[in-house]
């Protein structure tokens, strides 16, 4: 089973409570089998008895895992728990185990084209994923970025990177995917692909190798490719609160970019400009920690499909630790945060390049 390769992992964190404060979903429903410690001592079960891979009860708990992967990042050993848990999935998935929700979840993403729909061949490409899309004021915040940085792009659409796919458990079928998404960039002639959503640049960056698939372009979150242009930006942004992606920092060693372009977007004068910045500098991150995941849910890409009612509760979670909710706005790097908070609180939320935007 798949779930064998993480056998140290799961003995060490079925017996440790350090991180229990990290499992975002086990801070709003308050079960003791949402938390890091009893999913990895569930999983150590059915490693015993793998009868138990069929129990319903292990499967919901497995499904409703938040997969923000904080617990592994700030372990001190970097126990992998959440890979525990992808395994488990893939587990119960190749067990023909799936649960009604998942298999039509699945099922309805694999009817769909996997490849790109790209404007046409350039050298840059703006990948926009459903996410992006349902977020019009993030492409035309981007257009606008580049229509002053004087840069041509093209636009992809539609399409599919397989992430969703993997998370739900659907290791094959997300590799097929992936490699049509790539194949379609590398056909219009990409070197460099931008994309808005973290779970589409993670995929880009790690599953391509993961999964032995070459891009020859460059991927880039939206924030590294603002920066790259060394713009000025006239108007400072105001009191403003950055609310980190799982993806971008629990997956890829805490990318720096997010915070230089807001650390950017904060100064008063290029001058006061650094570079060279830390979480626990930076006045203005969001949360009682700089550990906790307040992303609603996005390192499980689907989980306001799959789980609405938990991601509610998760938005409100944050909705409740906002000091001053008729001022305070918050940054996120994550379309897919921004629309669940938009939709379940009355928080101000904006993308990092919405506030770009904005300050041109």
């Amino acid at each position: 089973m798949n779930i064998d390769k993480f056998e140290e992992d799961i003995k060490k964190c079925r017996f440790c409570f350090m991180c229990r404060h990290l499992s975002a979903v086990g801070n709003v429903t308050f079960r003791e089998a949402d938390t890091p410690r009893i999913r990895s001592s569930m999983i150590w079960g059915v490693m015993l008895d793998k009868s138990k891979l069929s129990n319903a009860d292990f499967i919901d708990t497995i499904y409703s895992c938040d997969m923000s992967a904080a617990c592994r990042f700030h372990c001190v050993n970097h126990w992998d728990e959440n890979g525990a848990v992808l395994a488990a999935r893939r587990d119960i998935v190749e067990a023909g185990l799936a649960p009604k929700d998942v298999s039509k979840l699945s099922k309805k993403i694999l009817s769909s084209p996997a490849a790109a729909s790209v404007s046409g061949p350039s050298d840059i490409v703006y990948y926009a994923d459903a996410d992006t899309m349902a977020l019009p004021g993030e492409m035309e915040a981007f257009d606008k970025i580049a229509k002053k940085s004087k840069i041509k792009y093209a636009t992809a659409t539609g399409g599919d990177c397989g992430k969703a796919l993997k998370v739900m458990g659907y290791w094959q079928q997300a590799k097929e995917r992936l490699g049509e998404f790539v194949d379609s960039l590398t056909a219009a002639k990409a070197k460099t692909v931008v994309v808005s959503s973290p779970y589409v640049y993670d995929a880009l960056v790690n599953d391509t190798a993961e999964f032995g698939i070459k891009l020859s372009a460059k991927p880039m979150h939206v924030s590294e490719f603002i920066l790259a242009q060394k713009l000025k930006f006239p108007r400072a942004a105001g009191e403003v609160y950055y609310l980190e992606s799982d993806y971008l920092k629990n997956y890829n060693s805490n990318l720096k970019f997010p915070r230089q372009l807001l650390s950017r977007l904060k100064a008063s004068s290029p001058a006061e400009f650094t570079t060279d910045i830390l979480d626990e500098e930076i006045p203005y991150m969001f949360g009682t920690n700089n550990e906790e995941s307040y992303t609603c849910g996005e390192g499980a890409v689907v989980f306001a499909q799959l789980r609405p009612q938990i991601v509610k509760k998760m938005a409100k979670y944050v909705e409740a630790r906002v000091g001053n909710p008729k001022a305070d706005v918050l940054i996120t790097a994550s379309p897919y945060t921004k629309i669940q908070l938009s939709k379940n609180t009355k928080v101000k939320v904006l993308t990092l390049t919405e506030l770009a935007a904005g300050c041109l």
